[in-house]
């Protein structure tokens, strides 16, 4: 029976891939854990186990994992690229939405109506809220890789132009574009013509 630490909250459809005749979960940091399965916490503090095989970051990058000490002690590493990525790809899309169409502003705003005429508040008040549709704006994306990608082309289906820059692209990456997002070649043409 193997021993999987986990250093943060693990969604439980991830860990129950993980088959119980063989792994057992626990969170407790003092027992002498085989794997450790984690997303965001830092590990370069943190003391390793002689009894530690293998860690796994569910989520894309490793750097707060000291690959360093993990490669002299023997200890695998490795991450989950991309695991994420539609879950990251709808906050990206939540934020541009929050913030093209005030809707925070809005939420704050109706907070504070009070009184028998609310609806007539409303009516007065709503167009200081109305913001600006994100149809027909231009996006910037810099990095095309598995979110980037994924909100490159969910812009262009929400009717914007989406420009992008990501000097490493892949052939695999590229692929998975929408033919409607265009390349630009550096940072700057970024600046210069997103929205």
């Amino acid at each position: 029976m193997f021993e999987i630490l986990t250093l943060n909250k693990i969604a439980k459809c991830g860990l129950n891939e993980l088959d119980p005749t063989k792994y057992t979960i626990t969170d407790d940091a003092t027992k002498d854990a085989d794997g450790i399965i984690l997303r965001s916490f830092k590990m370069h503090d943190m003391e390793l186990l002689p009894s530690l095989k293998g860690i796994a970051r569910a989520g894309a990058g490793t750097n707060n994992i000291p690959i360093d000490k993990c490669s002299e002690k023997g200890i695998v590493v490795f991450n989950t690229p991309g695991a994420n990525a539609n879950a990251v790809k709808e906050l990206v899309l939540l934020g541009l939405f929050l913030a093209a169409r005030k809707v925070t502003d809005g939420i704050s705003w109706a907070s504070t109506l009070t009184g028998d005429d609310v609806g007539a508040q409303v009516e007065k008040g709503k167009s200081n809220f109305a913001g600006n549709e994100i149809k027909g704006k231009t996006l910037g994306v810099i990095g095309l890789g598995a979110i980037g990608g994924m909100v490159a082309n969910a812009a262009v289906a929400l009717g914007m132009k989406v420009i992008g820059y990501d000097p490493y692209l892949s052939i695999n990456a590229a692929w998975k574009l929408d033919s409607a997002v265009e390349r630009a070649n550096s940072y700057e043409e970024i600046f210069e013509n997103a929205e």
